[in-house]
This record gives C-alpha cells, sequence and structure tokens, in this order.
C-alpha cells in the first residue's frame, strides 16, 4: 500500500500540536488551581478575620455581632449553596453555629489552613494513626467531599471558614477550557499553513521525477541539482550516479554484442571456407586435412561460446552463487591435473606447487574456471620445451594464486589493456596466437573482482615469461 508522505507528516505533525495543546490546557488547570488555591486560601483567612472580629461568643447562644450586622438580602438566602461556610464552636467541640446546616465538617483546634472532608449528617469516623492523605482518601471512598478550610483558635472558642474543593476545581476547569476554541483554531491554521507548504516544498521532487522520467536508455544525461533544493542534492546524486553506472553498462553491452558478433562472424565464415574445402576435395589427404582443419575451427569456435557463456556468468549483475571454504592447494592440483594432457600434448612442463595450507571463501566453480583460462593461455604462448608453474602459495600474508610462464610474456604498455574483452596484443607472438579470443584475462579480471581479489601481472623470476598474481584479500 502506497503512503502520502504530505499526509504522513501532515498527520504526524497535526497530532504533536494537538498532543502539545491537551498538555497545555492540563499544565493550564494545574497552574489556575494552584494560583486560586493561594487566592482563596488568603481570602479565607481574611473571611475568618473579620468574622471573629465582628463576634463575641456567648456560652449556649452561639457567637452574637458585636456591632449589628446587616441582613443577607433574600437573593442571597434563594442559592442552592453559599461559596463560603462559616462556622463557630466552643472549645471542647461543640459546634454553635454554621452557615450552610447540610454540611458537616470536622472540628479542628490548630489554627491555619487545611484540608478536610465533609460527610453530611452521617459522619464516618476515620481511626488516627492514619496519614492525613489516606485519611482524606477513605472519606472520600465514603461518598464525602473535599473542602478547604482556615481555622482561628481563640481563648472564647474556635471559628472556621471553608470552601468546597470542587469549586476551586471547577472554576479552574472552565479558565482552562477557555483554552479550547484559540487552540484548536490555531491547530486548523497551521494545519492549513504546513498543507500550502508542504505541497510548495515538494514541487521540486515531482520536478525531478519529470526529469528523471524523461530519461531513457540513448539519453542518461545527468540532472541539473542546482535549482533544486539542497535538501534533495543527496537523492539527485545518488541517481545521477546510477544512471552513469547505467550509462557505462549499456555501453558495454553494445560493444561486447559488437565485439562478439565480429569475433563469430570469422570462425563462422572459417568453418564455411573448410567445408567447402572438405566438399572439394579430391583424395583421401585432401579430405583429411581439411577435417582435420574443420575439428580445430569446431573447436575454437566451441571455445569462444564457452568463454562468452563464462563471462556472462561473472557479469556484476550476475546473481551471486553461495560463497564456501575453498582450499586452493586442492583447486590448484585438479586445475593442473585436466590441463596436463594438453601440455604433454605441446611438449611443456606443467606443474603444480601447492604444498600451502591455505583456505578462502569462495565459489569453487569460478575459481576452477579462473585457473583454466590462465593455465590455458600460458600454455597457448609458451613455445614448446618450456615450463609453467601453479602456485598456491602467500603474499603479504594473503592467500594467493600463481601462474608463471617461460613464455613471451606481455610488455608492461599492453599490461592494463590485456584485461579489455577481445583484446590481443600486437606483441603476442606464437603459432598458436590465432586461437585465442582475447577473453581470457577479462573473465578472470571479473572472477577476481567477484571474490575481493586482485589481479596483476608481472615478469617472471627468470626475466623471460610472465607471472600473473591473484591475490584475495
Amino acid at each position: 500500500m502506497m503512503r502520502s508522505l504530505q499526509r504522513h507528516l501532515l498527520a504526524w505533525i497535526l497530532g504533536a500540536l494537538s498532543a502539545g495543546a491537551l498538555v497545555l490546557v492540563g499544565v493550564s488547570y494545574l497552574v489556575t488551581l494552584e494560583e486560586m488555591d493561594e487566592i482563596f486560601d488568603e481570602n479565607l483567612k481574611q473571611v475568618a478575620i473579620a468574622v471573629a472580629s465582628h463576634h463575641r461568643f456567648d456560652e449556649g447562644r452561639g457567637p452574637q455581632p458585636r456591632d449589628a450586622l446587616p441582613q443577607l438580602p433574600p437573593v442571597y438566602e434563594q442559592q442552592d449553596n453559599f461559596d463560603f461556610v462559616t462556622m463557630t464552636w466552643t472549645l471542647d467541640g461543640r459546634r454553635t453555629f454554621v452557615s450552610e446546616p447540610g454540611v458537616a465538617l470536622p472540628f479542628v483546634s490548630t489554627s491555619g489552613l487545611s484540608r478536610v472532608t465533609s460527610e453530611g449528617e452521617a459522619w464516618h469516623v476515620v481511626p488516627d494513626g492514619l496519614g492525613e492523605d489516606i485519611k482524606r482518601m477513605l472519606r472520600a471512598a465514603r461518598g464525602g467531599e473535599e473542602w478547604h478550610l482556615y481555622t482561628i483558635a481563640q481563648s472564647e472558642g474556635v471559628i472556621q471558614v471553608a470552601q468546597r474543593a470542587s469549586s476551586r476545581k471547577t472554576l479552574a476547569a472552565e479558565a482552562a477550557s477557555k483554552l479550547f476554541l484559540p487552540l484548536f483554531a490555531l491547530i486548523i491554521l497551521i494545519g492549513v499553513l504546513l498543507t500550502v507548504a508542504l505541497r510548495r516544498g515538494l514541487k521540486p521532487l515531482d520536478q525531478a521525477a519529470d526529469s528523471v522520467a524523461a530519461r531513457s536508455a540513448v539519453s542518461l544525461d545527468p540532472i541539473d541539482e542546482a535549482p533544486l533544493p539542497r535538501e534533495i542534492h543527496p537523492l539527485i546524486r545518488s541517481i545521477n550516479d546510477l544512471m552513469q553506472r547505467l550509462s557505462e553498462a549499456f555501453s558495454a553491452q553494445r560493444r561486447f554484442v559488437a565485439d562478439a558478433a565480429h569475433e563469430l562472424r570469422s570462425p563462422v565464415t572459417a568453418l564455411r571456407l573448410q567445408l567447402q574445402v572438405l566438399e572439394r576435395a579430391k583424395d583421401e589427404q585432401g579430405r583429411m586435412r581439411a577435417v582435420a582443419e574443420l575439428r580445430a575451427g569446431i573447436e575454437r569456435s566451441q571455445r569462444l561460446i564457452e568463454q562468452l557463456l563464462s563471462l556472462s556468468r561473472v557479469e556484476p549483475d550476475a546473481p551471486a552463487q553461495a560463497m564456501q571454504p575453498v582450499d586452493l592447494g586442492d583447486t590448484v592440483r585438479n586445475a593442473v591435473s585436466q590441463q596436463s594432457v594438453t601440455a604433454d600434448h605441446k611438449g611443456i612442463d606443467l606443474g603444480a606447487d601447492a604444498s600451502a595450507d591455505l583456505t578462502v571463501m569462495a565459489d569453487p566453480r569460478q575459481l576452477e574456471v579462473l585457473l583454466d583460462n590462465l593455465i590455458g593461455n600460458a600454455i597457448r604462448y609458451t613455445p614448446t620445451g618450456g615450463t609453467v608453474d601453479v602456485r598456491a602459495s602467500s603474499i603479504g600474508g594473503k592467500p594467493a594464486l600463481q601462474v608463471i610462464d617461460t613464455g613471451p610474456g606481455i610488455s608492461e604498455a599492453e599490461r592494463e589493456r590485456v584485461f579489455d574483452r577481445f583484446y590481443r596484443g600486437d606483441g603476442l607472438h606464437s603459432d598458436d596466437r590465432l586461437s585465442g579470443s582475447g577473453l581470457g584475462l577479462a573473465i578472470v579480471q571479473a572472477i577476481a573482482h567477484r571474490h575481493a581479489a586482485t589481479v596483476s601481472l608481472h615478469t617472471a623470476p627468470s626475466g623471460r615469461g610472465l607471472e600473473v598474481r591473484v591475490v584475495f584479500s
């Protein structure tokens, strides 16, 4: 399922803003409640002081005003609850007056602020010894209501002024809830602005996509990153690198197809001519000679086709084969054994030096192809009576394969070019040179690259001939 980058970003940003708005409202509620607690606690104190300064205590009659206080207007008496509740107590804990009879608050004999829980007419005693928080929790669980209480203890009696905690919470919630509407409008506004900004910001991606879509196998020019935002420059560079590699691959493929067609045309033409010679032969000796030439032409064509197939299997885009531990000594011995008949037929001393115990992670079949090409080339270009040594050794502490011959060698000027496909150097002089396809070293190098190994050409230690080294990392 394809996901829209724009919608994904909007969802995350708006979600984060919404969560932040909720946190802001919650913090606003807590801060407002704390501020209200400070203000209303001070109000409780002031009301308690005012009540204490206007009342006197008379045993049995309750508090009486020192100065005549005016009666409250009827509108106050019609309200469900007063915001503040005042009470007076005797020193022994007997309540003598309460402004709201339906409220039952416990007697507190210590002056100052405190929090208590009312339980109506039925008061459940909480055992002493428990913490104040636990007491409030137990009382609240029984249906009580939490109050803020300010007490003034005098020698004549105790005056208390209380306010419901729920009233403060309601006011704080109302103040915090007023933030919802502006915050919601702000989130909507930010969402609209983000949508416009994202569409404008992602427009260069559409331009880059159009530029990529305009490219083809015959037009892989790099995309100009100058007019595009810096944030997508890495992506454009990666695309340009990819197109460059594709261009090189297409060019190599075209060269390979052209070279292969050219190389295949020559043996096919030779086979046709040899077939005509066979058909025109007038005696048995002529037919035998024509058959031998035809057989040699078929063998050359077969080898060329096999090398083309081998090269296709080790191309960079070819499927990777499973690597496994390979003993280089065994590989060398097997390769020399397979080429020994050819070497004997040509009078070449082919030997193996595989005494070292060396193991590498490799594809055994590809290592066989690599050695087959190196040994085959060495035998082909080494004159009769020469030698070819194949070694499994350690060079610089790394496993290596060496093929050393006493042939004409390769000049230093040509050592880079001989790895090109279908290249046969002008400096190679051998009676059997024309049987080569120019693919052997290209195959060797491709196999080495797939095994993270390096191939290098050197003059043989004897001063004449060629030494090929394949060093594994």
